[in-house]
């Protein structure tokens, strides 16, 4: 589900990048029409032909047998004429040889002897005349023709022709910028939530006992800055309701020690017999249970870890002492170490309470018989493994009996803080508990590095 959800959230990186390349290309696009607009207001209104009509032109002119310029009506030309019934020009070589076409308007006949003189010009504003006239010259197979034009001011799209003729300019300047823009984005991105990923990993790293870890707000941009600060509040307000369970639960406990010793101390002044017996035993098991959350919200806290152990001596000392217990339930109790010390930096309270977990938790689970083997290695950095010959445990149940208070039977002894606090005291001191379980048994190893 998590890979799933990583993969349906947009990148950032790609949707600014195309983002920012439309608005690059609307904005290019936006000036150059802009400009092409401005140009076709100060431009003659004939640049919009200007190129087709001299083009025509140049491929239509020749010379007669006395040098002079003649223009062949061409289908092109014959089509030009049709198309624009108002168009007149008067086409000349440099050496004065001119022909002409149409109605010159009267402002402009003065001129046409004088077209081979003009190379380029645009001629409008007369007082005497709404004609525009211009003045273009193009290479033709005989040289240079100037041509001088009109009456098609009203044709054509002046706009379009001028965003034609300067595609060069925006089509390189787009070529260059979109992919400088692509390249760009990611590391504009990558350096403005720089930050962002650094708190996104530190809150990564928050662990369930470290309930005073917030994220840091320094550098954060401001947009992002309320869901730090909102996280945070999330943070505390889970701590202060942790710390209430944490007293609740630690308070109870303590709460029960007393009225548990005052039961057991009236149950031994009752007379021998089994349900004296049973009284005694139940009396037990509710001490235990009590010391066990009295231990598992205590060792929260982890603050004892750093005194110098005998991992070797902790686990021998706990078989001794729980050795008739075992006994008495139908069992066989042995010790095995090839070392006589194995030292560790950790909590002299929690590891043996740990490793003593271990061995009660074989008793009560063993199916009273067999061999309970506790031993200490030093394989891969220290172990302390405890074995028992019982029926083993369920594939199902293997991972989940390390939770709080879970049991495999629902109505099998103990609250289920045993394998819990195990696991816990390993955590603490940066181990890890591992379990093996089969028909012929099951064996629960503390690993500290």
């Amino acid at each position: 589900m998590m890979a799933k959800a990583e993969y349906a959230n947009p990148s950032l990186w790609w949707r600014l990048s195309w983002q920012l390349s439309i608005v690059f290309v609307a904005v290019v696009a936006a000036v150059i029409f802009g400009l092409c607009v401005y140009g076709a207001t100060i431009l003659s209104p004939n640049v919009a032909l200007e190129d087709h009509i001299t083009a025509v032109l140049a491929r239509s002119v020749t010379l007669d047998a006395q040098g002079q310029l003649e223009i062949r009506d061409t289908p092109e030309l014959a089509s030009l004429k049709e198309q624009y019934d108002g168009l007149w020009y008067v086409a000349a070589t440099t050496n004065g040889s001119s022909v002409s076409y149409g109605a010159i308007p009267a402002a402009y006949s003065e001129l046409a002897h004088l077209t081979h003189l003009f190379q380029g010009a645009d001629i409008r504003g007369s007082v005497g005349t709404n004609e525009i006239a211009s003045v273009e010259n193009v290479e033709t197979a005989i040289g240079e023709l100037r041509v001088l034009f009109g009456g098609v001011a009203d044709k054509g799209w002046p706009v379009l022709v001028l965003m034609g003729a300067v595609y060069p300019i925006y089509v390189s300047l787009l070529t260059v910028a979109l992919p400088a823009v692509f390249l760009a984005v990611p590391r504009i991105v990558r350096r403005a939530l720089a930050r962002v990923s650094d708190v996104a990993r530190k809150a990564s790293e928050i662990e369930p006992r470290r309930y005073d870890a917030r994220l840091p707000l320094d550098g954060i941009p401001k947009e992002v800055a309320p869901l730090v600060i909102a996280f945070n509040g999330a943070l505390d307000r889970l701590e202060n309701e942790f710390r209430k369970r944490q007293h609740f639960l630690i308070d109870a406990a303590h709460e029960l020690r007393t009225p548990i010793a005052i039961m057991q101390t009236r149950i031994d002044g009752t007379p021998e017999g089994q349900d004296r017996r049973r009284l005694l035993d139940d009396v037990a098991r509710l001490a235990e249970t009590a010391e066990q959350l009295f231990d598992f919200e205590r060792n929260n806290q982890a603050i004892d870890l750093h005194e110098t152990i005998d991992l070797v001596e902790v686990a021998r000392t706990v078989v001794a002492d729980l050795a008739p217990l075992a006994i008495a339930d139908g069992y066989q109790i042995a010790f095995q170490s090839e070392l006589k010390s194995l030292k560790r930096k950790g909590s002299p309270s929690a590891l043996p309470r740990a490793v003593s977990n271990l061995v009660r938790n074989a008793i009560d689970h063993g199916g009273n018989g067999g061999m309970i083997t506790v031993s200490v290695s030093a394989f891969g950095g220290a172990r302390i493994s405890v074995a028992d010959e019982g029926p083993g445990i369920p594939d199902e149940h293997r991972e989940l009996v390390f939770e709080p208070f879970y049991r495999v039977t629902p109505k099998s002894k103990g609250a289920g803080l045993g394998l819990s606090l195990v696991k816990q005291v390993a955590a603490n001191h940066g181990g890890e508990v591992s379990i093996e379980s089969s028909a012929a048994g099951t064996r629960v190893t503390i690993e500290l590095a």
